[in-house]
C-alpha cells in the first residue's frame, strides 16, 4: 500500500514541485481518514437504523398489524399504477396492450414454425456457401422424452447439411439413450453419428469427445433436453453468406413440460455488447460459430465445468470477426429440476465458474486489480470493478441560469458526498437575473460577484471552482462548449444543475469505464425525486418522435429491470448529457457538441458521434444521481418549446437517418418503440 502512495505521490511532484513528497503523504493520509470517518458515521448510523426497525418488528402491535398492513399496501400499489398509466383511461389502454401482447407471445411458438410451402421453400435454397453445420450435444442420463423430442427437432431442420454429433456418458440404467440413438442413426441418413463413451467425462469432456466425431465447417452447441425453431440452421446459413458471420447466435425462451408454447421467459438480446457479456452470459444459446474459431484451443475446458459456455463465448467472440444475432426467437430450453434453466441453485459451482471465466478473460484483455461480485438479480450476473489509474483530474461542467437552490443542492452534494478529490467545477453562467444566485457565486468563489462584472472567468482561491461567463442566448450545446474550453482536467464530466450525488463514489463508477481505450461515453443512473428512474440508458429510435427515448422510464429503484439489466454496466447507444463523462480528448476529436441541436439531442449526437469513430458508449447502475428534471428547464410539451423540439428531432432524424433505419444494436427489434418498458411490438414481429 506505501508503494503505491509513492508511486502517486511522485508523480503528483511533476506537477506541484513546491510540495514534498511528506506533504503530499500527509495530504493524502488525511484524506483517507477523514473517508474513514464518513464510512464509521455511516455504518454507525446503519447500526443504530437496524436497531430500531428490529424493535418494530418485533413488537406485537406490529405482528398483530400485518394484515392490515398488507391491504393498506395492495391499494397503494393500486393507486401507483393508476397514476403510472395516466388515470384510468390510461390501465384501458394498458390492459388493451397486454392482451395485444399476449396475443403476440402466441406467436413465437410453434405458431412461428413455417408452413410446408415455406418449409419447401428453405429447403429447396441454394447459397453460393453450403457450409457443414456439425451440431454437438453431449449425452448424460436424460429422460427418454426429452432425447427424442431434441432429435426430431433437428431431424426437422429446413436446412439439410447438418450432422448430429452425439457423444454418450450415461450409466447402465440410461441404457436406452443409446438404442435411441442408433434407431435415429439409420434415420438420419449417415448425418447423426454416435459415440458410447467409456465413462461420463462431465459436460466439457463430453462435449470435447462430441467435437473429435464433427467434421463440419461450422460447429454449434445444443443441450439434449432442449429444442431447436426448423428455421434456425437455415437463418444462420443465411446470415454466414449474407454478412460473411463467424460466430452467429439467436433469442430464446425458457418453457416447462412438453409444450413449447408454455413460456416462462422469452430473452430478447441485444446485438453483440462486449460489457454486457462481462456482466452477463446473455449469448448463451444456440452458438453455432466457424470451427477456424477455435485456433487449435479447446472447446469446453474442464476447470470451467459449470460454467463452461460463458468461457467458450467470451474466448471465441474475441477471435471472431462478425458476430450477428439472429433477432427471432429460436431456441426453446427446457425448464425443469437439474436443469441451468431452473435456477442457478441447481448448480451452485457454476457461480465460482463464472467468475473464473470473465476473470481469465479481463487479464486477456490487460486489465488488473480488478473485482467481480455478484448483484442483487441474480449471483452470475456480475458487477465488475476495474482499477482506476492514477487520479487524472475530472473537469465537471455545470451550466446554470438563476435557480440558486438547484445549483446550491447539486454542488454541495458534489462537494459533501463525493470521495474522489481530484476535480474542479466549472459552472457555466448564462444571463442569470436574480441577487440570490450571484450572492451564491461569490461565496463559492470567496469574493464579490455580481451581474455587473465584467470578468469572463473568475476562479476560487483553491482553483476548485470556476464561474465562467456565457453572454448569448442559451444553447445548450454552446454552453457547455464553453466550459470545457475552460477546463483543465483529463476528463469532461457534463452535469445538469439540478441533479443531486447519492452514491459517494460516483465519479470512481464513470472514471473506471471512462479511461478505457475502446470507451467513449458514460453515463449515471438517474432517478427523479420520487426515486423512479429518470435515466438508464438511451435507445434511439425510441419514442413519439422516433429519435432517442430513455429504457425503464419511471420504473421504480428497486426495479432490476428486464433480464436484470439494472443491475449491471452495458453498452448502449447513448447515454443523456445530464451526467455524462468522456476524455477531453474524444470530446475535442468529435467537436464537441453540435450547436445545431441548442436544447436537446446534443447528447445523443456526441454519443453516436463516439460510436463512429468505433468507441463503445457505457451505461452504468452504480453511480447514482437524482435528476429534478424540468425545475430549471421547464417542459418541452407545448408552445415554443415543443416547436423547437420537433425542428431539432427533424434535424437529428436527418442526420442520422441510415442509423435509425438500421435500429438500435442494443435494443431487440422485437420490442416496442412505443414504449419503455421492453414491451413487444405488437404491432409485427422482428425484423428480417
Amino acid at each position: 500500500m506505501t508503494d503505491k502512495v509513492n508511486v502517486d505521490t511522485n508523480a503528483d511532484l511533476n506537477s506541484n514541485a513546491g510540495i514534498s513528497w511528506q506533504e503530499e503523504y500527509q495530504r493524502e493520509h488525511l484524506k483517507c481518514a477523514e473517508l474513514a470517518g464518513r464510512i464509521a458515521d455511516l455504518e454507525s448510523a446503519n447500526e443504530e437504523l437496524t436497531w430500531k426497525l428490529n424493535r418494530i418488528k418485533n413488537n406485537p402491535l406490529w405482528k398483530m398489524s400485518k394484515p392490515l398492513r398488507n391491504v393498506m399496501h395492495w391499494f397503494i400499489r393500486q393507486l401507483d399504477r393508476v397514476r403510472n398509466c395516466g388515470g384510468i383511461r390510461g390501465i384501458f389502454h394498458k390492459l388493451d396492450y397486454k392482451k395485444r401482447e399476449r396475443a403476440v407471445m402466441k406467436s413465437y411458438g410453434t405458431d412461428s414454425f413455417p408452413d410446408e410451402e415455406r418449409a419447401k421453400l428453405e429447403r429447396e435454397t441454394v447459397f453460393p456457401r453450403m457450409v457443414k453445420i456439425s451440431i454437438l450435444v453431449p449425452l448424460w442420463n436424460n429422460k427418454r422424452e426429452f432425447q427424442i423430442e431434441m432429435l426430431e427437432s433437428v431431424m426437422n431442420q429446413t436446412y439439410q447439411n447438418w450432422e448430429l454429433c452425439l457423444a454418450d456418458g450415461s450409466d447402465d440404467e440410461h441404457a436406452y439413450m443409446g438404442e435411441i440413438c442408433k434407431e435415429y442413426v439409420e434415420k438420419s441418413g449417415g448425418r447423426i453419428v454416435y459415440k458410447k463413451l467409456e465413462k461420463n467425462m462431465g459436460i466439457s469432456g463430453n462435449t470435447n469427445a462430441c467435437l473429435e466425431l464433427a467434421t463440419g465447417e461450422y460447429i454449434g452447441l445444443f443441450d439434449q433436453d432442449d429444442i431447436l425453431h426448423p428455421s434456425v440452421l437455415y437463418e444462420y446459413v443465411k446470415a454466414i453468406n449474407e454478412k460473411g458471420a463467424d460466430y452467429i447466435y439467436c433469442d430464446e425462451t425458457t418453457f416447462k413440460g412438453t409444450d413449447i408454447n408454455k413460456m416462462l421467459t422469452m430473452h430478447f438480446k441485444p446485438d453483440y455488447a462486449p460489457d454486457n457479456l462481462r456482466a452477463n452470459n446473455y449469448i448463451c444459446h444456440f452458438s453455432v460459430f466457424a470451427r477456424s474459431l477455435l485456433d487449435g484451443g479447446e472447446l469446453f475446458r474442464t476447470k470451467f465445468d459449470g460454467s463452461q459456455d460463458h468461457d467458450m463465448i467470451l474466448r471465441l467472440t474475441d477471435n471472431a470477426k462478425c458476430i450477428v444475432h439472429v433477432p427471432k426467437l429460436m431456441y426453446y430450453w427446457r425448464s425443469h429440476a437439474g436443469s441451468v434453466a431452473s435456477g442457478i441453485d441447481a448448480k451452485p459451482y457454476a457461480i465460482a465458474a463464472a467468475k473464473g471465466a470473465v476473470a481469465e478473460h479481463l487479464r486477456g484483455h490487460g486489465y488488473d486489480h480488478f473485482q467481480i461480485s455478484g448483484t442483487r438479480a441474480f449471483e452470475t450476473i456480475f458487477r465488475i470493478r476495474y482499477e482506476i489509474i492514477g487520479t487524472p483530474k475530472i473537469s465537471i461542467v455545470i451550466p446554470n441560469k438563476d435557480h440558486v437552490e438547484d445549483l446550491r443542492r447539486c454542488v454541495t452534494s458534489i462537494r459533501e458526498k463525493s470521495t474522489y478529490d481530484n476535480y474542479e467545477i466549472i459552472i457555466v453562467e448564462n444571463n442569470s437575473e436574480t441577487d440570490d444566485i450571484f450572492k451564491y457565486y461569490g461565496e463559492l468563489l470567496e469574493c464579490e460577484y455580481s451581474a455587473k462584472t465584467g470578468v469572463d472567468v473568475c476562479t476560487s482561491p483553491d482553483g476548485k471552482i470556476s464561474v465562467v461567463r456565457f453572454k448569448g442566448a442559451f444553447n445548450y450545446s454552446a454552453v457547455n462548449n464553453l466550459g470545457v474550453k475552460h477546463a483543465s482536467g483529463d476528463y469532461i464530466l457534463l452535469l445538469n444543475n439540478d441533479t443531486e450525488v447519492i452514491t459517494v463514489n460516483w465519479m470512481e463508477e464513470l472514471l473506471m469505464y471512462a479511461q478505457r481505450e475502446d470507451v467513449g461515453a458514460v453515463g449515471a443512473k438517474l432517478y427523479y425525486g420520487d426515486r423512479t428512474i429518470q435515466h438508464a440508458g438511451v435507445v434511439i429510435g425510441l419514442g413519439a418522435h422516433r429519435t432517442a427515448g430513455h429504457t425503464h422510464y419511471k420504473q421504480s429503484r428497486q426495479n432490476l429491470g428486464y433480464m436484470g439489466r439494472l443491475c449491471y454496466a452495458q453498452n448502449v447507444s447513448a447515454v443523456t448529457g445530464a451526467c455524462l463523462m468522456v476524455k477531453k480528448s474524444l470530446f475535442d476529436a468529435v467537436g464537441g457538441l453540435e450547436e445545431g441541436f441548442a436544447i436537446s439531442l446534443n447528447d445523443v449526437d456526441l454519443c453516436l458521434k463516439l460510436r463512429e469513430k468505433g468507441l463503445l458508449n457505457v451505461f452504468t447502475p452504480f453511480a447514482e444521481l437524482f435528476h429534478h428534471e424540468s425545475v430549471s428547464r421547464g417542459l418541452d410539451d407545448n408552445g415554443e418549446k415543443a416547436e423547437r423540439y420537433n425542428k431539432e428531432s427533424e434535424k437529428f432524424r436527418e442526420k442520422w437517418k441510415a442509423v435509425l433505419e438500421a435500429g438500435d444494436p442494443y435494443y431487440n427489434p422485437n420490442f416496442s418503440l412505443d414504449r419503455s418498458d421492453f414491451s413487444l411490438n405488437v404491432n409485427g414481429q422482428g425484423k428480417e
